[in-house]
Parts: C-alpha cells; structure tokens; sequence
C-alpha cells in the first residue's frame, strides 16, 4: 500500500453509504455520476479508485493518428507511408 497522505474518518450510514470528504474529491476530480471501483486488498483495507468518464477517454484517444498502416505478416510497416503512426509508435 502506498504511503499515506491523507486521512479523514467518515460515518457510514444506515444504508451503507460513506461522503467522500470534499477535499478529496477536488483532489481526486470526482463529481456526482462519476463511477469508482471499490477494491478489498488482502490486508482488509478498502480502496476507492476513479473510472475514467467518456470525456478523459475522448481526451486520450484524440492523440491517437488516424490514417492507413499496412502491416505485413511480420509485423512490419513503412515509416514512409505512415509518418504519423511511426511518429505515435516512438514516443515516449
């Protein structure tokens, strides 16, 4: 588990519910709607975790080139004919 950097206690309700302390939710950027994963690791503590939202996933993919790669039955491709592709493949 990483080291602590913070720490709230919250109440749980009768239906379960727990209010994630706002500073942590600005922290975190969580608004009403958005979806987290709750994990129970081996040493019983849980962990809540932010999904991203259609936009963060919108906002990734822009990035990705869009144009016609060729790949052979080896795996290969000409840099020359997909000089963006190429460009995507070698960053960092």
């Amino acid at each position: 588990m990483d080291s602590i950097k913070a720490r709230e206690t919250v109440k749980v309700s009768s239906k379960g519910q727990v209010v994630i302390p706002s500073a942590f939710r600005k922290k975190m950027d969580i608004s009403s709607g958005d979806q987290l994963v709750v994990t129970l690791t081996d040493d019983g503590q849980l962990v809540l975790e932010k999904l991203p939202s259609s936009l963060d996933w919108k906002e990734l993919i822009a990035g990705i080139p869009v144009e016609q790669v060729d790949i052979d039955d080896k795996g290969h491709y000409d840099p020359k004919k997909s000089p963006n592709f190429n460009k995507w493949m070698h960053e960092e």
